[in-house]
């Protein structure tokens, strides 16, 4: 009887947990089958979902126990940011980089002082309108992926650019808590905290990334043979949330940890697998986060606060808009991407709402906060999938009404910001230098503390606890330590610089740098475990110990390293490595486009498909397994599973994918990064002139393709092969990248 009556009672507590489930997908699925329907984006019907699900509304059932939606939707958010890690690693990051920082930070800095100024001007008290700046400045990652799902523009040419600036976005808002924080406490802004939050972050973040890339894909290489998919799926999940702990206890966003992890996990050859694996549980914490949103939807407070909400819902869309757009015009992106851009950025979400939170847990905001901030959300979550459905359309309206001299300024600036520039063999020698520095710094800083709470504790009690903690520790950073002081920079610049003699003394100075560095760390591990003087002592001995085995210390930190670059680069070798080159100002880009084993297009060959004829687009590869066929003939053929690397324009693109939906099922376009590059040839006096571009062989001499001609201000893109070539033709060529070079130096 005790265990029935106990079971009875678990039942019970169960029942609310449950049935507000089943509520929330059942009103959830009732959306997705209305709005694909009648042809809307589905989070606005998970919104109205939410609405109706909440306890605002009395005209249906509703959700009980409002704790553990919060806490479904945390999952549904840390899930989301998991999955958009998988799609856009470090690497994508770095190379989105500049576009991406310059964007998010004009859109911060403005709105930051946009909300502040409109705060002020409703009346409200100082501290609230510092929060309403920050919480207006930050855009929505899950609401923005879940609409490029829905409307299909992922794999777009600004889609990169508006993830990059998400997340540059989302790891300034991590900086912006920090001096909040600061500033509800003290009142006053510190400088000195804000600085330390900064290089806290980076080093957890350097040494979180190559921690998780020297492990992780090699775990999952060495237990490939024994997981199956459901253990990949729930390891996969188990080193997310492992992340996310990390990441709480260190005091950042359980978000970004998923992020990162992800991130890291993109880097290994079973990303695609996994990114597979997770989609529907990314799908139903996604589902659950939307609805979870619209039930804090509150007529009342939209009526009580309804001039506040419909102001800032438009300094929120308008504002977002303009400055993103900016920040991506002064990157150096074109204008239509810089259009679809600011208008995709329009919104708030996620982490505006733990900002409201913080204030309110501070103590320092109003209470009418937080429900103005979820009312503007919520309209703007409602107007993302239309803005960004309309940027195409008004760039074009723009590019058309604004004047002809402001666009021509914008299309050079944009090809001049974006074409390749040499950079000087000084910068290019003392970046690898302080990368070098940073990177082994943080990796013996790191060692050095976690031996310190880990090791030492464990030996202490005994006679020799802490020279055992000490040797151990000096054995694990020994290579590192070697590497940072006597490893040379892996770039041929530093010898050309070394025989220019203004150079050589500022070398050298970095040099005796690098040394010094290394024995203050060398006195910082042995001064934590010893007393100053047998720290002394202790230091000469290590010293001599390095002098005396050098080629030890060196073979070890080489394993090292080509084990990490090994797991960084295992994706890519696994492949056929490709640089991805976009062509600038005609929108043009390359995409892959996989071949489904079921196409009628396949054992075609390239001359009987005419891809340019038909769609206006040129098949810069194929990638067939383990093959790379670079430019191909016309002659080639396209086999199933083959991967065809397509430059064109978004536009070709779309009429392109409709063409292989007829022959394929459940195939989406993935960016990838083809093996060849784009260079810019302007010809002058060139013995190509007066020739057609057949004639010219530039195909053969390239082992490339003209993708692009402008003529006196008129572009064209893909030209056809007869064109004659004149004088002062701009010619974009994709193709080998030694050939290019070769060309145009004759």
């Amino acid at each position: 009887m005790p265990l029935a009556k106990e079971i009875s009672e678990t039942t019970t507590q169960l029942q609310p947990l449950i049935s507000d489930l089943g509520l929330i997908l059942i009103t959830a699925g009732i959306a997705v089958l209305l709005f694909r329907k009648i042809k809307q984006p589905v989070v606005l019907g998970y919104l109205i979902a939410g609405f109706l699900a909440g306890n605002k509304f009395d005209f249906f059932p509703t959700v009980k126990d409002l704790h553990s939606v919060e806490v479904w939707a945390q999952i549904g958010v840390i899930v989301l940011l998991f999955s958009l890690g998988l799609e856009f690693s470090f690497k994508k990051l770095v190379k989105v980089g500049t576009t991406a920082s310059v964007t998010a930070l004009s859109q911060i800095i403005f709105m930051v002082g946009i909300g502040y100024f409109v705060g002020q001007l409703l009346g409200w008290k100082r501290m609230d309108s510092v929060f309403l700046g920050v919480i207006l400045s930050i855009s929505s990652t899950t609401i923005i992926l879940k609409a490029f799902d829905e409307l299909g523009v992922k794999s777009q040419k600004f889609a990169g650019n508006v993830i990059g600036a998400l997340i540059v976005q989302d790891i300034l808002a991590i900086l912006m808590m920090v001096l909040l924080s600061t500033l509800a406490v003290s009142q006053q802004f510190s400088g000195a905290e804000l600085l330390q939050s900064v290089f806290k972050l980076v080093f957890f973040l350097i040494i979180w990334f190559l921690g998780g890339i020297f492990f992780i894909p090699t775990f999952l290489k060495k237990a490939k043979h024994l997981i199956t998919d459901e253990m990949l799926l729930i390891i996969s999940l188990a080193l997310c949330l492992l992340m996310v702990i990390f990441a709480a206890k260190v005091g950042f966003s359980p978000a970004l940890g998923a992020f990162i992890m992800g991130s890291i996990i993109a880097e290994t050859t079973q990303a695609e697998h996994i990114e597979h694996l997770i989609k529907p549980v990314k799908d139903l914490f996604g589902a659950i986060f939307f609805v979870s949103v619209g039930m804090m939807i509150d007529p009342e407070m939209l009526f009580k606060y309804a001039l506040p909400v419909a102001l800032l819902t438009l300094v929120t869309i308008f504002g977002q808009s303009i400055s993103s757009m900016a920040g991506s015009l002064l990157s150096g992106q074109p204008l239509k991407q810089s259009i679809q851009t600011g208008m995709s950025l329009s919104q708030i979400g996620e982490f505006s709402f733990i900002i409201a939170t913080l204030g309110m847990s501070l103590n320092v905001t109003s209470s009418f906060l937080y429900p103005v901030v979820v009312a503007v959300s919520a309209v703007t979550t409602f107007t993302t999938p239309f803005m960004i459905k309309w940027s195409e359309p008004i760039s074009i309206f723009l590019e058309r009404k604004l004047p002809r001299k402001w666009v021509k300024t914008i299309e050079r600036y944009s090809a001049n910001a974006q074409s390749i520039r040499a950079v000087s063999n000084w910068r290019i020698v003392l970046r690898a230098y302080l990368m070098q520095v940073l990177i082994h710094s943080v990796i013996i800083i790191s060692i050095i503390l976690l031996s310190s709470k880990f090791v030492l504790p464990l030996v202490e009690g005994s006679r020799f606890g802490h020279v055992i903690a000490a040797i151990v520790t000096l054995v694990i950073i020994s290579p590192f330590l070697y590497a940072l002081a006597m490893r040379r920079v892996a770039v041929k610049q530093v010898s050309e610089l070394l025989e220019i003699k203004k150079f050589r003394g500022p070398i050298i100075m970095m040099i005796f740098a690098r040394v010094l560095l290394t024995l203050f760390f060398l006195g910082f591990l042995l001064n934590t475990f010893f007393s100053p003087i047998v720290a002394f002592i202790a230091l000469v001995i290590s010293v001599m110990l390095f002098v005396l085995f050098p080629k030890k210390l060196t073979a070890r930190y080489h394993r090292i390293e080509e084990h990490f670059m090994k797991n960084l680069n295992e994706r890519e070798l696994s492949k056929t490595k490709r640089s991805r080159s976009d062509l600038i100002p005609w929108d043009g880009h390359i995409a892959t486009f996989e071949i489904a084993k079921e196409s009628n297009i396949a054992g075609k060959s390239l001359l009987e498909l005419k891809f340019r004829e038909n769609f206006g687009v040129n098949i810069a590869f194929i990638k067939r397994g383990e093959i790379s066929i670079n430019i191909p003939e016309r002659t080639e053929r396209i086999f199933p599973g083959d991967e065809i690397g397509v430059i064109g324009t978004d536009a070709q693109f779309k009429e392109f994918k409709k063409f292989l939906d007829q022959n394929e099922k459940d195939e989406k376009p993935q960016t990838r990064e083809p093996e060849i590059v784009l260079r810019q040839i302007i010809l002058k006096n060139q013995e190509f002139i007066g020739k057609s571009i057949r004639q010219s062989q530039l195909r053969e001499k390239t082992n490339g393709l003209v993708v692009g001609i402008e003529r006196k201000g008129i572009r064209t893109l893909n030209p056809d092969s007869n064109l004659i070539l004149n004088d002062e033709d701009i010619l974009w060529i994709v193709g080998d990248r030694k050939k290019l070079e070769d060309l145009t130096h004759d």
